[in-house]
């Protein structure tokens, strides 16, 4: 056994001083195992992953291959402000409970937003590929907000469970007795984590698309030589739904508009200015910058009533690069093309087709959920652990669309 160890530990050092890691390595602690925090990963097989834990935060990014960063970036969120009758407000991050990494940002930054959730009433569960989370009267105690996460792994569908999205599907209802104005914001940084969060070069610009469909791109550079990523995220417009964009914000004093006076907008205005989706892209953001874009959808609920909200999120990072130099196009561009302004035909998508997958998932999931036989930690085991199809590092690629030079 010792041999066998000492030719294992040998294999490793190997293949570390070639920049790869080892498939086995019991020598090393694992930081980035998985569990359950971690939440339901976002989007379709093959096209890269990020994971959404059940406190709301976006971590475990996956998009590029043989990479995972494992911390959340914290600037992408949700967050809601509501007014009644002109003199009660409300607004927070839907981030319930305690985060430390706040200390260590700026007061221009997040930090200066709203951090007010508690977590004591606010529920979260998964039945992959979806997940809930309820926030039962916070901020206000008179609105149930709702969350339902809802990525295309469907079966026998083999083009749109390719596809790099998800949606957001909020409902609100206001239980109170005054009409209530609520506004929920996705913000989201250009970033995957890691090396090139702050390295520079990344552009952001708002889009109009089809069918009310507007948000905001985000092109990503990677660090040391890695195909780009462009990130759309966007809100679904409609008679009750009136959506804005602020298409670049940052973290810092010198930013042109800094994190805490988007917060201030918010709180006073409920929305931005139309005029942003007009605005030019961004200049390259600077070294050791962040920049961020925020997608607003407002709407009025009357009293004791409804309204729903939905959100998408979408990347596209066509090219898949591996260390020896070889390098693929992944399956969702056989349907969408390589550009990366395929995300913004992507999101699109998935805000007019999210509701035939949720039938799709329902008819393949009911008939083992209703089956008295089985016992109920097998049906949900059965479910949640193909999560890994997803976010275990798998590459769907397109056979017929392979890129021979590498470049």
């Amino acid at each position: 056994m010792m041999k066998l160890g000492l030719r294992l530990w040998s294999y490793i050092r190997e293949e570390a001083s070639h920049g790869r890691k080892a498939p086995i390595d019991p020598f090393t602690r694992e930081s980035d195992r998985p569990s359950a925090s971690q939440g339901v990963p976002l989007g379709g097989m093959g096209s890269g992953s990020i994971s959404r834990g059940f406190r709301g935060e976006f971590a475990h990014w996956q998009i590029i291959p043989g990479s995972c960063e494992m911390s959340p970036v914290m600037e992408n969120q949700f967050s809601i402000f509501i007014t009644r009758g002109g003199n009660k407000k409300y607004s927070s991050v839907l981030a319930p409970g305690q985060h430390d990494c706040l200390k260590k940002s700026s007061d221009d930054g997040i930090s200066s937003w709203d951090w007010k959730l508690r977590g004591d009433r606010s529920t979260y569960h998964a039945l992959f590929p979806r997940a809930w989370t309820v926030y039962d009267g916070e901020p206000d105690p008179e609105l149930k907000v709702s969350c339902r996460q809802i990525s295309p792994f469907i079966p026998h569908n083999y083009e749109e469970s390719s596809l790099p999205t998800s949606v957001f599907v909020y409902t609100i209802v206001n239980t109170g007795k005054e009409r209530a104005k609520v506004s929920l914001v996705m913000t989201w940084a250009n970033s995957i984590g890691g090396l090139s969060h702050h390295s520079g070069g990344h552009v952001n610009e708002p889009f109009i698309g089809e069918n009310g469909v507007s948000g905001v791109l985000l092109h990503h550079k990677t660090a040391n030589g890695n195909p780009p990523v462009t990130f759309a995220v966007a809100a679904c417009e409609n008679q009750n739904v009136n959506v804005t964009v602020l298409p670049a914000f940052g973290l810092s004093r010198e930013s042109s508009i800094t994190a805490r006076e988007m917060w201030g907008t918010l709180i006073q205005d409920g929305s931005f200015d139309r005029d942003n989706f007009i605005a030019s892209p961004s200049r390259p953001s600077s070294l050791g910058d962040t920049v961020c874009a925020a997608v607003c959808a407002s709407t009025w609920v009357e009293p004791h009533g409804r309204c729903t909200v939905v959100f998408s999120l979408a990347w596209s990072s066509p090219k898949v690069k591996f260390k020896k130099g070889n390098a693929y196009y992944r399956r969702y561009t056989k349907f969408y093309g390589t550009s990366p302004r395929s995300s913004i035909n992507m999101v699109q998508d998935a805000l007019m087709k999210y509701k035939h997958w949720e039938e799709e998932i329902d008819k393949w999931q009911t008939p083992i959920l209703r089956d008295d036989r089985l016992p109920e930690w097998y049906k949900i085991t059965l479910f949640n652990e193909l999560y890994f199809l997803v976010a275990g590092g798998t590459v769907w690629i397109a056979l017929l669309s392979v890129d021979p030079s590498g470049e």
